[in-house]
């Protein structure tokens, strides 16, 4: 068995840069837009191996950023003009299915039609039949749904190329060896095979002895040590819940929040309440348009918008450096996700806050996370929470929109150099610029941003006349 010892530099490690892997530039170009900006430790750790066709046992916790470490071997892996089930990945629940399920479409966004299938136990197997019989690339399921299948030969495995045991741990635990060692042994043995675990029990040692050929071990640390992220609890009523967290906002005054509900309705009431009282505020759920979700993330990631408003499914692969705050506005019931999202603020060595509402009838599910975290939770008064600055809270930067992108020969040196070479703005006064296929984004400093939107009009890009229009909430 080889093992790596790829946290010899975490630092480094979470500041790699996805584009010093062998991807192609549609998948670099989708991650951009996706909000990944750069690899988390596990990714830096495991895809170097991984994409050169390793088996790899990878220990991570949740919220690593482990799905897109998987995913992105496995659609490496991928022939989509190949019509037949590809890659396999077993997960424990029917949860972590759908939600690795979701990822992996999103990234897989850069190729062309490839289809993704769940197969987990609570549903019909009838759709599910009618399903396989239309064909997939890919099957996410849980171990008892997936030997259904294989027993019935619905599921034909003979042209997998890529194997992967998602929180194997687990699956361990759940009582799922058996039936992890009968699947594996249905895969060919040529195939690669990826295992992601939160610990290291002895079993899967032996599940490693048994069906993997000569494994890489990367072991990252949690992605945030207690000491690096400050957490305060405040007990709320559910009508305080949304004024409570503008009176967090304006105490603290974070210069990037990402705030966590459990439901879309939240969390458009949230940013409803937010931009009532003059704070920049956008929300991320699900059924945004792909259009609306690039332009939210390119406007919190470059400092344009305050405070992100999203709901964890939504959330799932954002990856947002220096992130000042997390505010869970509810409490999850699963504490795992919320070591997840507490766990998105205070890395690469900053220090980070973590400000948590619960009602009485959410203490139960502090009680769990208290257990998974080895502390009772530290509570303070809302009266303590006074402004403590004038005014609401801004971002120090606003979003132009240009239209015209990469198909344009548009580039970032060119949208700078129309600002500072052609119309003499100050470096310092242009912040990230994003160019996607059709459109740019270019982050400006809010005193002069309706200033350079009207010279940029009047003027060219690249010897071009553009549109161009300030992003408001």
């Amino acid at each position: 068995m080889t093992t790596a010892s790829p946290n010899a530099s975490p630092l480094a490690a979470s500041a790699a840069d996805f584009s010093q892997l062998p991807l192609t530039p549609a998948m670099l170009a989708n991650l951009q837009q996706l909000g990944y900006l750069s690899m988390t430790a596990i990714q830096a750790a495991s895809l170097p191996a991984a994409l050169l066709g390793k088996d790899i046992i990878a220990q991570a916790k949740t919220g690593s950023g482990k799905t897109a470490a998987f995913a992105l071997t496995l659609l490496a892996n991928l022939n989509p003009r190949r019509f037949a089930v590809q890659t396999l990945v077993l997960c424990p629940t029917r949860e972590l299915a759908d939600q690795v399920t979701t990822e992996i479409r999103r990234l897989a966004r850069a190729e062309d039609n490839i289809k993704v299938v769940t197969l987990c136990g609570g549903v019909p197997l009838r759709g599910q039949l009618a399903t396989l019989e239309h064909g997939a690339h890919i099957v996410v399921g849980t171990p008892g749904r997936i030997m259904d299948h294989l027993e019935r030969q619905s599921l034909q495995l003979d042209a997998l190329n890529t194997l992967v045991l998602d929180e194997a741990d687990r699956m361990l635990d759940m009582g799922f060896f058996d039936d992890i060692v009968k699947v594996a042994r249905q895969c060919p043995k040529d195939r690669q095979t990826l295992l992601f675990s939160a610990t290291y029990p002895e079993g899967i040692a032996k599940l490693a002895a048994q069906f993997m050929r000569d494994p890489v071990t990367v072991t990252v640390e949690a992605q945030h040590a207690g000491g690096q992220i400050e957490q305060r609890w405040y007990q709320v009523k559910d009508n305080e819940r949304l004024h409570a967290v503008s009176q967090l906002l304006l105490h603290f005054r974070p210069a990037s929040t990402l705030a966590f509900c459990n439901t879309k309705a939240q969390c458009r009431d949230l940013v409803a309440v937010l931009q009532a009282q003059g704070m920049s505020a956008l929300a991320l759920f699900g059924e945004l348009e792909q259009r609306e979700r690039d332009q939210v993330l390119v406007r919190f990631a470059n400092k344009s918008c305050s405070v992100l408003v999203a709901t964890d499914v939504a959330a799932r692969g954002l990856d947002i450096a220096s992130l000042a705050a997390v505010i869970n506005v509810d409490v999850t019931p699963d504490p795992e996700v919320h070591i997840h999202r507490i766990g998105r603020t205070g890395r690469a060595g900053e220090s980070g806050l973590a400000l948590n509402l619960a009602s009485m009838n959410e203490m139960g599910s502090v009680g769990k996370i208290e257990q998974l975290q080895g502390r009772e939770s530290e509570w303070h008064e809302l009266a303590e929470l006074v402004p403590t600055g004038k005014g609401p809270l801004m971002p120090p930067m606003v979003t132009l929109h240009i239209q015209g992108g990469r198909k344009e020969k548009i580039r970032p040196g060119d949208v700078l150099g129309a600002l500072t070479a052609d119309l003499g703005y100050t470096r310092e006064q242009v912040g990230k610029i994003n160019v996607n296929d059709w459109s740019t984004y270019v982050a400006v400093d809010r005193a002069i941003a309706e200033q350079v939107a009207s010279r940029l009009n009047d003027g060219r890009i690249k010897g071009k006349s553009v549109k161009v229009r300030v992003l408001a909430d």
